[in-house]
């Protein structure tokens, strides 16, 4: 079930699923230590006349956010019951603290009854062995701990004059035929068993007397800590300062951090804009305060493959923040750089994915090839856009004069990598390419690798080290013509996906296949965005890979097996993805000579819009005939991918108008052609 509504401060991450469960809570990493693990966390009512969980099929949800903002604002309502909740979800920005703040309104005309039920089922260290739940008397809440680790659960009704909750439950869950204590909520009466230890789940409980035609509001939170000592502070924090003081500074701090952004979004309408700025706040919850920029927080993809996205890719990464470094956030930018020269081999390279904590992410990359050789298990693109994009993180940022140590530690060792890493020819040596599926020379990484080099050139010469200039700069030029040579078929008239090498015939075979990866020959500048090849490769990629049904969409490549719907390849050459449909938006920015030219790429981000979830976020990929998301959600790629458009899009506006190309209407005021729908 997709992830929505992701609400967190770099330490603390929560998601919810698409019936707004809790599903995932991070801490103290940013995608390390799943502490719920794809568990669900239940929230539920009670009244005199029946019980019904969130996600209950009568209870009607609009899951959504406060506008600029990482506090949700969700209306449910159930009619039979006459029971509506207006529920607001942050992660303090100062605190470690999880905050629900729920307003309960009584539909019916007559005194009533109505309990809350908050309950937790946790996996402490990302395991179900070994955990502890007990009541904490003093503090009316529920703490979990496990060694290190400890969450409490805590309730307040302000307006029922009530210190403590109504009740409590805690119990085990999944072993010996238990469910969990979520199961002694139903019939609103509680056990109130004060502990239980192994595999353990736990329920508080807050009770509203509601006037006819009334509200009420409660609050409930959970605090983080690595120590009993620390979640006692938080939690006489919150008992000293209003919890809605917590709420609307966090409120306040997200309206204000997106509104940072250096662009002229008045430019763009307005639901291109509000979704500019839902995409930069959506990328912030995937980003650890140490520097790690994850791909995705998704644990429902553990289903699939027993392992998940919770990694940084350093190609993923490094394109994030090039995105961030262009809306003017440098210091999460920053973080991510340095998180990269720790990580960075001896030889100078990166390695596949990293956990958050800088240790190396798990691989299918083998070290070996079949004729038992030794071979990098690497994809040379990341090392290489990691340096590219540092260059341009001092150029956007001012910060040139300041980069001699990034210098020393990162570019020169990645770009002596870069140039040792090649054939006779001047290509790079094979290495696995960006879908981490096929070994071989592809086009992205090549001119990934080109866009390093000349950016380590561009260091170079701007710190005065003219032999490494010359010596960077050359190799590219060399790479270039190489790619030239070897990468263009003038039989199919444009680029090809890659060189395969066949041992047998000591030959680089081509690989013909389009895919839609290979925009980065124009993106990274290996070539000219009016070079006619690059003209005609594009368009056939537009005209192979667009998926034939209502959805639309670009596919990665033909006959695309990852979560692969449908076998009719000529029509669905694979599911539609929201990073290729907006790399092509990209492409019809870069090419567009008038703002009506700019028209299809406007369309296509509108795509995005359309295929995202209610609250704006975005998966991977979606269903090539219904839309629904596919594989993890959010997808932080995706969501730097639409901010990078709309920089693009926004800068062609301005050289536009520069130039005084004339026009029908102004952009900022056309009628909008498709109206989002969602």
């Amino acid at each position: 079930m997709a992830r929505d509504l992701p609400v967190g401060n770099g330490n603390v991450l929560v998601n919810f699923d698409a019936s707004y469960n809790i599903r995932d809570i991070y801490f103290p990493l940013v995608g390390q230590e799943n502490q719920a693990n794809d568990h669900l966390s239940h929230f539920g009512v009670w009244c005199e006349k029946g019980f019904f969980w969130i996600d209950d099929p009568e209870v009607i949800r609009e899951p959504a956010y406060l506008p600029d903002s990482l506090v949700t604002n969700t209306a449910c309502r159930h009619e039979r019951l006459g029971l509506k909740l207006l529920i607001r979800d942050g992660v303090d920005v100062q605190q470690n603290i999880f905050l629900r703040k729920v307003r309960v309104e009584n539909t019916f005309d007559e005194q009533r009854t109505v309990k809350l039920y908050f309950h937790l089922d946790l996996q402490l260290y990302g395991n179900g062995i070994g955990d502890t739940i007990y009541y904490e008397p003093e503090l009316g809440s529920l703490v979990f701990y496990k060694g290190h680790r400890y969450l409490s659960l805590s309730g307040w009704s302000p307006q029922e004059q009530a210190a403590q909750p109504s009740g409590f439950a805690t119990g085990q869950k999944g072993i010996n035929g238990r469910e969990g204590t979520w199961r002694d909520a139903e019939d609103g009466q509680l056990g109130g068993n004060p502990i239980a230890q192994g595999s353990v789940d736990g329920v508080l409980e807050l009770t509203l007397t509601l006037q006819p035609e009334s509200t009420k509001e409660v609050w409930f939170w959970i605090c983080f800590g690595r120590s009993r000592q620390e979640i006692e502070r938080s939690e006489k924090l919150l008992r000293t300062a209003h919890p809605q003081t917590l709420l609307q500074r966090t409120h306040d701090h997200w309206v204000q951090w997106v509104n940072r952004d250096v662009h002229e979004l008045r430019l763009l309408k307005p639901e291109l804009a509000d979704f500019y700025k839902r995409s930069l706040l959506l990328i912030r919850t995937n980003i650890d305060n140490r520097g790690s920029i994850l791909a995705a927080n998704d644990s429902d993809i553990l289903k699939f493959a027993k392992d998940t996205y919770s990694y940084m890719w350093p190609r993923d990464g490094a394109l994030v923040s090039h995105a961030l470094d262009r809306a003017g956030y440098h210091e999460l930018a920053r973080k991510f750089f340095d998180f990269c020269i720790k990580a960075l081999t001896p030889e100078g390279y990166l390695m596949h994915k990293y956990n958050p904590d800088g240790s190396p992410g798990s691989s299918w990359h083998p070290w070996v090839n079949e004729q038992g050789e030794k071979q990098l298990a690497i994809q040379e693109d990341e090392t290489a856009l990691v340096i590219y994009t540092l260059w341009h993180h001092h150029r956007l940022g001012g910060t040139l004069a300041m980069s001699r140590e990034d210098y020393d530690k990162l570019v020169v060792p990645a770009a002596d990598f870069m140039v040792r890493y090649r054939d006779a020819s001047g290509l790079p040596l094979p290495s696995y390419d960006l879908w981490e599926e096929r070994y071989g020379v592809h086009a992205f990484t090549v001119a990934s690798v080109y866009a390093g080099l000349k950016a380590a050139a561009d260091f170079a010469d701007y710190h005065k080290d003219k032999v490494r200039a010359t010596y960077y700069g050359d190799t590219a030029k060399k790479l270039r013509k190489a790619a030239e040579e070897q990468l263009y078929s003038p039989q199919l008239k444009r680029f090809l996906r890659a060189l395969i090498w066949n041992r047998e015939k000591n030959v680089y075979e081509p690989d013909e296949q389009l895919d839609m990866s290979m925009y980065a020959l124009f993106d990274f500048e290996l070539f000219s965005r009016d070079d006619p090849r690059v003209k005609d490769t594009m368009q056939a990629l537009k005209n192979r890979l667009w998926v034939q049904t209502e959805i639309g969409g670009i596919a990665r490549y033909e006959n695309d097996y990852y979560h692969q719907i449908s076998q009719d390849i000529g029509k669905v050459p694979g599911n539609p993805w929201f990073i290729c449909t907006l790399w092509y938006a990209e492409w019809v920015v870069a090419k567009a000579q008038t703002r009506e030219e700019l028209q299809e790429a406007e369309e296509l981000m509108r795509w995005a819009i359309r295929h995202a979830l209610p609250s704006g976020v975005m998966a991977e990929q979606v269903h090539p005939y219904t839309g629904q998301p596919l594989s993890v959600s959010p997808l932080t790629w995706s969501h730097a991918s639409y901010v990078k458009v709309c920089q693009e899009y926004l800068a062609k506006l301005k050289q536009l108008s520069a130039q005084g190309t004339p026009q029908k209407t102004d952009m900022s005021e056309q009628k909008v052609l498709e109206p989002v729908q969602r």
